[in-house]
């Protein structure tokens, strides 16, 4: 039996704007790699075959010319551009909008070089090597309607410097995805950790050990269709409402297939910690675990040499 291509889809146009630059190329071990070299490098030894990265036009040629001339002949590498225009005919960009569309928006950018089974990351995120063999796997053996989110612990995936936004997950006896409730404002306190409430909401307590999305997500290919459609009423719906600020997050369309009953989404746990740039001030305990593992022996000392 012939295996399916591998496609990992890269979300890499964010501009930074809590962290204060372009985060997906600050530097975490002393060679300059950035996290989305260990991301790509693990992605290569689970076997992934292409890599597509969806960038910002602003910080496009930047990012093509450093991680491309990184990582050239070591897995088949695209970019995608995601920009304001790149909507369906009969939309018009409504006056005054500068924020970009969203994640689910960025695969939908993605969406021409995608022939088979993909996964998605964010470029700003360390995932870890079993998280990555984990999607792979997956995709190797998944089918059609059947998708996997590759979830972490809650309290493996804050950070000391502010709040952070997750994707709470609920899942049946099977281990399947019910539903998907994204906080925007999760912060660890002296008395636990607490999703802060949005004006004339109160917090709300979550528990450590709750399961996350971190957009490590594990699609069929016919999940394609569903990110379009799903724009296209996105562009039809929530805009009208908030013509400068709606969003289409990736995990709109998943949970909206769970909850139509035209998908599941199997929930495969890891125990990885996750590292990332929220804030600049995230950047010494993340360059402090990445030297750690280099210790350990899970890197080389030069990824790419």
């Amino acid at each position: 039996m012939v295996q399916p291509e591998l496609t990992l889809v890269v979300l890499a146009a964010g501009l930074g704007s809590r962290f204060g630059g372009l985060k997906q190329l600050a530097a975490v071990d002393d060679h300059g790699h950035s996290l989305i070299d260990y991301s790509l490098y693990d992605a290569v030894r689970a076997g992934f075959d292409q890599v597509v990265m969806v960038v910002n036009p602003i910080s496009a040629n930047e990012i093509e010319s450093t991680i491309g001339g990184r990582v050239d002949g070591r897995v088949r590498l695209s970019f995608a551009t995601q920009a304001l225009t790149d909507i369906p005919p009969g939309h018009t960009v409504p006056a005054g909008r500068t924020k970009p569309w969203g994640t689910a928006h960025a695969v939908c950018c993605a969406a021409p070089m995608i022939d088979g089974p993909f996964a998605t990351i964010n470029a700003d995120d360390f995932y870890g090597r079993r998280a990555l063999a984990a999607a792979s796997d997956f995709l190797r053996r998944t089918g059609p309607a059947r998708h996997g989110l590759v979830s972490y612990r809650l309290d493996h995936t804050l950070s000391d410097n502010g709040c952070v936004s997750r994707g709470i997950c609920r899942a049946d006896g099977a281990g399947h995805l019910v539903d998907i409730i994204e906080h925007t404002a999760i912060v660890s306190t002296a008395s636990g950790i607490i999703a802060r409430g949005a004006t004339g909401e109160g917090d709300i307590r979550l528990e450590p050990a709750s399961p996350v999305s971190l957009n490590l997500w594990a699609f069929s290919p016919d999940a394609l269709s569903a990110f379009s459609d799903g724009f296209d009423q996105f562009l039809q719906e929530a805009v009208p409402a908030d013509p400068l600020g709606a969003e289409y997050f990736l995990p709109d369309v998943p949970g909206r297939l769970v909850r139509d009953g035209l998908a599941s989404v199997e929930l495969l746990p890891t125990d990885e910690v996750w590292q990332g740039l929220t804030y600049a001030a995230d950047l010494p305990r993340v360059q402090a675990a990445i030297a750690a593992l280099r210790q350990e022996g899970l890197y080389p000392e030069r990824l790419w040499s």
